[in-house]
C-alpha cells in the first residue's frame, strides 16, 4: 500500500469506529446543550454584547474538543490495537489519518456549537461572515493538532481525563486569545484590517503545532 493509501487507511478505520459508537458525537451533543442551556438561563434571553459572544464561543469549542478528540490514542490503548497499528503501517500515516480524523471532527462538532448558539443564545448577524468562517475553521484546525498529539503523548497515562485538558490549555492558549479577538471583530463589523492579522497568526500558529508535533510524533508513538 502506498503512502496515501495507509492514510487513508487509517482515516477510515477511525471514521467507521466513530459511525459504530457515536461516542464524541453523542457526549459532545450533551455538551454543548447542556452548556447553551445554562447559557440561555443566566442571560434570561437578554442580549449579549460581541465581545463576550465571542469568548463563550470559544470556551465551548474549547472544552468541547477535549471531550470530543482525546480519544483519538486512547481508544487504540483501550481496545489493545496501538501495536498492531504500528506493525501495520508507517508512523507518518497514522499521524496524518488520526489528524485528518479529528479535523473533520473538530469542525464538526465546532460547527454544531456555534449553530446551537446562535439558535438560541446570540440573535444578532454576523456582520464579517468570511472572517467569522476561516476563524472557525482554522481555530477547528488547531485545536485538532493540538489534540492529536497530546492524545499520543497521554495514551499510556493512568490518568488520560485530567491530563488531557492541563497539557492542552496552555499550548492552545495563544489561539484562543487570537481566536476570540478575530470573532468578535467579525461579529462587530470593525476593525477588518486586524482581523487579517489574526487569520495570518492563526494559520501560523496552526503550520508551526502541524510541524512540530510531526517531528515529535514517531518518538512518542514508538516509545
Amino acid at each position: 500500500m502506498t503512502n496515501k493509501n495507509t492514510i487513508m487507511a487509517v482515516l477510515e478505520k477511525d471514521l467507521m469506529s466513530e459511525m459504530r459508537s457515536r461516542y464524541a458525537i453523542s457526549a459532545v451533543f450533551l455538551f454543548i446543550l447542556t452548556t447553551v442551556t445554562m447559557i440561555l438561563i443566566g442571560t434570561k434571553g437578554e442580549d449579549i454584547e460581541s465581545g463576550l459572544a465571542a469568548g463563550i464561543i470559544w470556551v465551548i469549542m474549547f472544552f468541547s474538543s477535549m471531550m470530543g478528540l482525546s480519544r483519538a490514542f486512547v481508544s487504540e490503548e483501550e481496545r489493545g490495537t496501538s501495536f498492531l497499528l504500528q506493525l501495520s503501517v508507517s508512523s507518518s500515516s497514522v499521524y496524518y489519518g488520526k489528524l485528518i480524523f479529528n479535523v473533520i471532527l473538530s469542525i464538526v462538532l465546532n460547527s454544531l456549537a456555534v449553530i446551537l448558539f446562535f439558535l438560541f443564545i446570540y440573535h444578532q448577524s454576523i456582520k464579517f461572515f468570511n472572517i467569522f468562517l476561516l476563524t472557525h475553521i482554522l481555530g477547528s484546525i488547531g485545536i485538532a493538532a493540538a489534540s492529536n498529539i497530546i492524545s499520543a503523548i497521554i495514551a499510556k497515562a493512568n490518568t488520560k481525563g485530567a491530563l488531557f485538558p492541563v497539557l492542552a490549555f496552555p499550548i492552545l492558549l495563544p489561539l484562543i486569545f487570537i481566536g476570540i479577538d478575530a470573532t468578535k471583530i467579525a461579529l462587530e463589523g470593525k476593525m477588518q484590517a486586524d482581523a487579517w492579522s489574526d487569520i495570518q497568526l492563526m494559520l501560523a500558529f496552526c503550520g508551526i503545532i502541524i510541524s512540530l508535533s510531526y517531528i515529535l510524533f514517531d518518538l512518542v508513538w514508538k516509545e
